[in-house]
């Protein structure tokens, strides 16, 4: 029988949810979509919670992390922006090194 520590990893500016696994899934979901809209649906989220989100995003980070296009022959949409592709590599590198932290942890614990 293995074991597995579980953690949720999170980013904090101000005491505040800058970025987690839901707001990291929204911002991968709208970089493969190229919309907010359709992010919130695949992700089966209300596109007022999705907008919700990203404005706190937005509003916490030091930069935009999504910039939005006003509608017009070919549509509007949301697209990220270089910070926004940065913060979500940081935030999963982050991740991963936690995960690999937590399980040699445990690999060198009883319960290993």
């Amino acid at each position: 029988m293995g074991y597995k520590i579980k953690s949720k990893i999170w980013i904090e500016s101000n005491g505040q949810i800058l970025l987690g696994e839901g707001r990291v899934s929204l911002l991968k979901a709208i970089d493969e979509t190229g919309s907010l809209n359709k992010a919130a649906k695949q992700l089966k989220m209300s596109y007022k919670k999705a907008w919700g989100l990203i404005d706190d995003v937005n509003s916490r980070a030091e930069k935009s992390v999504v910039t939005k296009n006003i509608g017009g022959k070919s549509g509007g949409g949301t697209v990220l922006t270089p910070y926004g592709k940065t913060l979500i590599q940081t935030y999963e590198e982050i991740n991963e090194n936690c995960w690999k932290y937590l399980d040699s942890q445990i690999k060198g614990s009883d319960f290993g």
